[in-house]
């Protein structure tokens, strides 16, 4: 319990200091939502009026540290206000509606890319030399130099436009009402194999590496050694010996990953028009919605530290010995 109350102190911190950065960064910039949506609209308003708007968006005439406060209960009332682009529909309607998809690709992503690197790198190392090494490894390394946007539009117009075997937009078959149906699920799984696939080949590569360098290391300890001088199988040396614990730097790459993952998701849900937080993101730069982009950036931060909790609790499980750390 000491242990998990020092984390969750730690993460809190954490938080509050990403939510400042997401208070002042906005407020830095030139302009402010108001006469951004008057500009856009072509529209005049008088001073009491534009007063009311702006305090609909939190950019409230006050002091700093006032709005800093105001801002603060916001995030803990789970209430970021109206969006601009959006206007009159709630920042967190938008982001609840989107939530579910960014999170659907990222842990689908996260979940495959994961399994078959570290598959693979345990094999890769354990008969290293071998052709499944020879073949692994040099794809692993070609697959982390070749950016998102590049797989993201050689699957869109491969697999998508040009053979039209996947589709090229949408969660779903828009002639389809969301439903907990067989032909529902199967259209949501269909339309998101591609994305899911673009994401899994740029992180398998990475994990790949990354396990098959832990597991060599592990290979020469003596423990190894030990459990195959008392005859225990293959299998249980590689999995249960070897593999647990070159596990734990694999597992820190995994929170890292979760957290680019969910930001680099963007590019992704912007070339596959899918109704995720990383396109709403997008719409929310190019019309300068500043309320929703600290909603979605707050959704990131909160995200990440999840991930991370999540990761320092593994490593508990993976290692007893750093609880008394």
């Amino acid at each position: 319990m000491q242990f998990l109350l020092k984390r969750l102190a730690f993460y809190l911190v954490a938080f509050l200091v990403a939510a400042t950065f997401n208070f002042v960064i906005p407020r830095m910039l030139p302009g402010n939502p108001a006469d951004i949506m008057l500009a856009n609209a072509n529209a005049a308003m008088g001073p009491a009026a534009r007063e009311a708007l702006m305090a609909t968006f939190g950019f409230v005439d006050a002091p700093l540290h006032e709005q800093y406060f105001s801002y603060l209960k916001s995030i803990f009332t789970w209430d970021f206000g109206v969006s601009v682009k959006f206007f009159p529909v709630p920042v967190t309607d938008m982001l609840m509606q989107a939530l579910p998809w960014t999170l659907f690709l990222t842990g689908a992503a996260l979940l495959v890319s994961f399994s078959v690197g570290t598959l693979l790198g345990i094999l890769a190392a354990w008969r290293r030399g071998t052709m499944i090494d020879v073949i692994a490894s040099p794809t692993a390394l070609a697959l982390q130099s070749i950016p998102s946007v590049v797989v993201a539009l050689c699957g869109l117009y491969f697999l998508g436009v040009s053979n039209k075997i996947f589709p090229t937009s949408y969660a779903y078959d828009p002639k389809l009402d969301p439903a907990w149906s067989v032909e529902f699920i199967s259209s949501v799984a269909y339309h998101g194999f591609l994305p899911v696939l673009t994401l899994s080949m740029v992180l398998v590569g990475g994990y790949l590496v990354t396990m098959r360098n832990n597991m060599i290391g592990q290979l020469g300890e003596d423990y190894i050694s030990m459990g195959e001088a008392k005859g225990l199988s293959d299998a249980r040396v590689r999995y249960t010996y070897a593999a647990r614990n070159a596990l734990l730097p694999s597992v820190t790459s995994l929170a890292l990953s979760f957290g680019a993952l969910f930001g680099g998701s963007l590019v992704t849900e912007v070339v596959f028009n899918y109704p995720g937080v990383g396109n709403l993101l997008y719409l929310g730069i190019v019309g300068r919605d500043f309320p929703l982009i600290q909603g979605q950036l707050l959704i990131m931060t909160l995200a990440m530290l999840i991930a991370n909790f999540a990761v320092d609790l593994a490593y508990v499980f993976l290692d007893p010995r750093l609880k008394r750390a």
